[in-house]
């Protein structure tokens, strides 16, 4: 019995590493902190089944203690058979009719909630939507505003309040799209789209993750979802067609230069073009560098030199050319880059 304990005993860090591990994570990264009202109906639909899943292993864990105690092997019993019960047509009943009691319970309204969020075309649904085409690549996402022909990446721009249709599709592998605060997730996959809908109740910016194993740096696969009043959103769609100031300082203006003769190939900086690779009309007011560095000039800098380096498998070339760029000229790009802004 002792052993027994010593074994429990060893296993008592890991299982106490693994308790705190699983309070580790990002503000707004969890699916049952809902900030929408998609995201909302499927938190009440886990927490449901979840509450089933806990009442079945509670009656399940009582039951199965109780036996083992009832019934445990003891001194001067070693030949006790207890009576033995071929059949009780009442407990089949029971635990035939539980069950799927149980099931029912979870099974409406999952199906009716299912129906309910996945609409995406009816009248009260598309009336007054946003449209935005999301494309996934390894390892980033390209947002296009059809009706606005307005093309930008990483971080999608959202009005709060209203419903937005996403047009989900990938250029490569399966990906899929998921912000967990707001709902989701769909799947992205080659030569197909899929649908999802959306809306954010309140202002705010909102992480959203690969969730389907899609290479090297699958969990480096990060986006932002930000949610703005209606007029700023008007204000923002405004903007990007008017495109980004130009720069004032003269780092910057040979960053421009650079910008234009080595990385233009890929990267457009005008928000009506799609280009190869992110556009970046406005990279310095976004949230992140790739996805998932802190948007600060030193990891720009570091991202351009070595892009492999940071987020392994990314498709663009060490040293941000194949002519091998200086660091005192990747500097200048990153100064010119943190001048492509359009807001305020």
């Amino acid at each position: 019995m002792k052993k027994n304990w010593q074994h429990v005993l060893r296993f008592l860090p890991l299982i106490t590493l693994l308790a705190l591990l699983s309070g580790c994570g990002k503000d707004g990264v969890s699916a049952l902190e809902p900030f929408g009202e998609i995201a909302r109906e499927q938190a009440k639909l886990m927490i449901i089944s979840f509450s089933i899943m806990i009442i079945v292993v509670l009656v399940v864990g009582i039951i199965f203690t109780y036996v083992l105690v009832k019934f445990r092997k003891r001194k001067g019993q070693e030949e006790y058979i207890p009576r033995q019960v071929e059949g009780s047509a009442v407990l089949e009943i029971i635990w035939t009719v539980i069950p799927i009691i149980l099931l029912a319970i979870l099974a409406v309204p999952t199906v009716a909630k299912t129906f309910s969020t996945s609409d995406t075309t009816s009248k009260s649904v598309t009336k007054d939507a946003v449209v935005i085409n999301v494309t996934a690549n390894q390892f980033w996402w390209e947002f296009e505003y059809p009706d606005d022909k307005v093309v930008t990446a990483e971080d999608a721009v959202i009005p709060t309040g209203r419903n937005v249709i996403f047009n989900i599709t990938s250029k490569d592998v399966t990906h899929s799209f998921w912000v967990p605060a707001l709902g989701g997730k769909v799947d992205a996959n080659p030569g197909q789209t899929t649908k999802l809908r959306l809306k954010a109740d309140e202002n705010g910016t909102y992480s959203g993750r690969c969730a389907e194993l899609c290479g090297a740096s699958h969990a480096l696969m990060y986006f932002n979802v930000k949610a703005v009043s209606n007029d700023d959103y008007k204000a923002w769609i405004n903007a990007m067609k008017d495109g980004a100031s130009e720069p004032t300082t003269a780092s910057a203006k040979e960053g421009q230069a650079l910008f234009k003769n080595n990385c233009m190939s890929c990267h457009a900086v005008d928000s009506k073009d799609a280009g190869i690779a992110p556009n970046l009309e406005n990279f310095a007011d976004r949230k992140n560098i790739a996805g998932f560095l802190d948007h600060n000039k030193e990891n720009l800098e570091k991202w351009i030199w070595d892009p492999q380096a940071e987020k392994p498998g990314a498709l663009m070339p060490k040293r941000g050319v194949n002519n091998n760029l200086t660091k005192d000229q990747i500097k200048q790009i990153a100064d010119y880059l943190f001048t492509l802004s359009v807001e305020d």
